[in-house]
């Protein structure tokens, strides 16, 4: 079985690029298919067999790749994928529409349907930074890529979401069922810590959808420690907001951000996520985890065990959470063994299992 693996574009970690990682582990003799690769940005996969689009060669390719969206689907076309007997697409944007030969299988881990065109359209243009003019182009331009996407996921033989939340979204917007496989998370690299714990922590990529401004505004109008790590586009406006008791971290390495959770009376999900790897991470650390009752977080934080829910994403009923917050009544030993229900071995194992099935169920129906 030749195999073949496709990604949207790497340019910024993230954890659609953690579980390419993963999947690149289980494949290492598999090309990597990419419209961009930004080896500064993901060190991790220097050296790897990695094959980019010609938007490679566009001036300014990598730091302005967003002026190229509507020849992202050309580009994805152009690739040749005619030696592959499996192509594993791993997407929430573009690489579903390869186009293989008819005996080719193509399975796509979806991450989500792309969110700018279906789900989250008028709240993206809105909340881009440009000038008035080009949010003017855009709507047209979005309306002939959502039917490129839509034409695009008919050229995928399985899918596999990551969560239900996915899974239901790709039934409204593609009309195909998918195996829902939830990602690997490094569970082994976190530990419950026995220190005091003095302060509420939430993080990861500072953009305006996580909704980092509201935890921020509970903490204010509390007084209670928070803190917070990563970075992003709205990170100078959170900084405004924030009083002095609330620290920014910044990007933190691995062990920095292990401490991080271990340390922490809980995490903070504010989010709706289509999985949402943050949130495991917190529980296999031993911490629970404050969420938002959307999106990935109902399957991965089980309440009364590993955290608990609230119900409107407002300041105000995260502040009453947390002044309620006790962390006595929780059990950081049985939180820990939940979450490694979401570990990278069983990933591994599920995803392994599962394309070596479709495999043998292609091959039959080729005869």
């Amino acid at each position: 079985m030749k195999l073949a693996l496709v990604h949207d574009y790497l340019i910024q970690d993230g954890g659609a690029e953690k579980v390419l990682d993963v999947l690149h582990g289980l494949w290492p003799q598999a090309p990597l298919y990419t419209l961009l690769f930004d080896p500064n940005s993901l060190p991790a996969f220097k050296g790897r067999d990695i094959r980019t689009s010609f938007l490679e060669c566009l001036p300014l390719g990598r730091r302005k790749y967003q002026w190229y969206l509507p020849l992202m689907p050309t580009a994805t076309e152009h690739y040749d994928l005619s030696g592959y007997d499996v192509v594993f697409s791993s997407t929430s944007a573009f690489a579903k529409g390869v186009i293989t030969r008819e005996n080719t299988l193509h399975i796509c881990y979806c991450h989500t349907p792309t969110r700018y065109l279906w789900s989250d359209t008028r709240s993206y243009i809105e909340e881009l930074h440009v000038p008035r003019l080009i949010k003017l182009m855009l709507p047209p331009i979005l309306s002939r890529l959502r039917l490129w996407d839509r034409q695009a996921a008919d050229r995928v033989d399985v899918f596999v979401a990551n969560s239900q939340t996915v899974r239901r979204r790709i039934q409204k917007y593609y009309r195909r069922d998918a195996v829902v496989i939830h990602p690997p998370v490094d569970t082994n690299r976190f530990s419950i810590s026995s220190e005091p714990k003095k302060y509420f922590l939430t993080g990861g990529r500072l953009v305006a959808y996580k909704r980092y401004d509201l935890v921020i505004e509970a903490a204010n109008r509390t007084g209670i420690p928070l803190k917070i790590f990563g970075s992003g586009p709205v990170e100078k406006e959170l900084r405004k907001q924030a009083k002095s008791h609330i620290q920014f971290m910044g990007r933190v390495n691995d062990e920095e951000q292990a401490r991080l959770y271990a340390g922490a009376r809980a995490f903070i999900h504010p989010q709706e996520e289509d999985f949402g790897i943050t949130p495991v991470e917190s529980m296999a650390a031993g911490r629970p985890v404050i969420a938002w009752r959307r999106g990935g977080a109902t399957e991965t934080v089980k309440e009364g065990l590993s955290g608990t829910f609230f119900d409107e994403q407002s300041w105000e009923e995260l502040a009453d959470f947390l002044i309620r917050f006790n962390e006595r009544d929780w059990n950081p030993q049985a939180i820990k063994a939940y979450a490694q229900t979401f570990s990278r071995k069983r990933f591994e194992d599920e995803i392994q299992v599962f394309v070596q099935k479709e495999w043998e169920k292609h091959q039959s129906n080729q005869t």
